[in-house]
């Protein structure tokens, strides 16, 4: 029911659903998805955000199926939309139901889809990570990333990109005392290693050994504050000292 093909170096384009009701969630090339989908027409396709490694195969796939509904944020950088969404909307494909959740941050017009067990939330929450401020402020990712926490804890994490093994080498150097994370680190290295996909990720899991959703725990804050040189008041300041360590990691 759910399927993650690999585009480019390290891009996932998600393919959610049983055959005759697949989703694709952020095509950024159109290859894999024709080849997985052969002649079989997609139910939708949701987009998260506007770089081109996740619209870039738009084109191609509208070409091929002219009435295919695609879903996008209501930004004008992506093209071939024929639903505009924003906060708080609902996007209904056949028997699913996805709730459109605003997560500025990595760019301003990012969103996720939440539904069905899962969360389509692309560069904004990685597994062990999260995505480089490119548009937003330390203070909007932040709130995005607690957002998205919120979340049921069995809530499958799918995300944009397969970057678990680099994220956890970052995260044992923030959080070395993690056990939880270390016996995480230690399962993707083996997925890895199988040639198999670190992702879905949970956020029970995330909760546990993101550094990223952990940074008014003593363990990472203290971290922090050790690397600057002094300790941080806020939370915003906390984070953003914490994504500035891993932007030169």
């Amino acid at each position: 029911m759910l399927i993650p093909l690999l585009a480019f170096e390290d891009n996932y384009i998600w393919l959610f659903g049983p055959p005759g009701q697949r989703v694709v969630v952020d095509p950024g090339d159109a290859k894999p998805v024709l080849s997985a989908l052969q002649d079989e027409a997609p139910a939708a396709v949701l987009i998260t955000h506007h770089h081109n490694d996740h619209i870039g195969g738009l084109a191609a796939l509208r070409d091929k199926w002219p009435t295919l509904p695609v879903f996008a944020p209501n930004d004008t950088r992506i093209a071939h939309v024929s639903t505009r969404v924003q906060d708080g909307d609902v996007v209904e494909v056949g028997a699913f139901r996805f709730e459109v959740l605003a997560i500025p941050g990595h760019t301003l017009r990012h969103v996720a889809y939440f539904g069905e067990g899962h969360v389509f939330c692309g560069d904004t929450l990685f597994s062990l990570g999260c995505g480089r401020l490119f548009e937003g402020t330390p203070a909007q990712m932040l709130q995005s990333l607690q957002r998205l926490a919120a979340l049921p804890g069995e809530t499958k994490v799918c995300c944009g990109h397969e970057y678990t093994a680099s994220n956890a080498k970052f995260a044992r150097t923030v959080d070395a005392e993690n056990s939880a994370l270390r016996d995480y680190a230690l399962h993707v290295e083996h997925l890895r290693a199988a040639g198999h996909a670190s992702l879905p990720s949970t956020l029970d899991i995330e909760r546990a050994c993101n550094p990223f959703l952990r940074t008014d725990t003593p363990s990472v804050a203290n971290s922090i504050a050790a690397h600057a040189g002094h300790p941080f008041q806020d939370a915003v300041s906390r984070f953003a000292a914490l994504r500035a360590w891993k932007d030169t990691y």
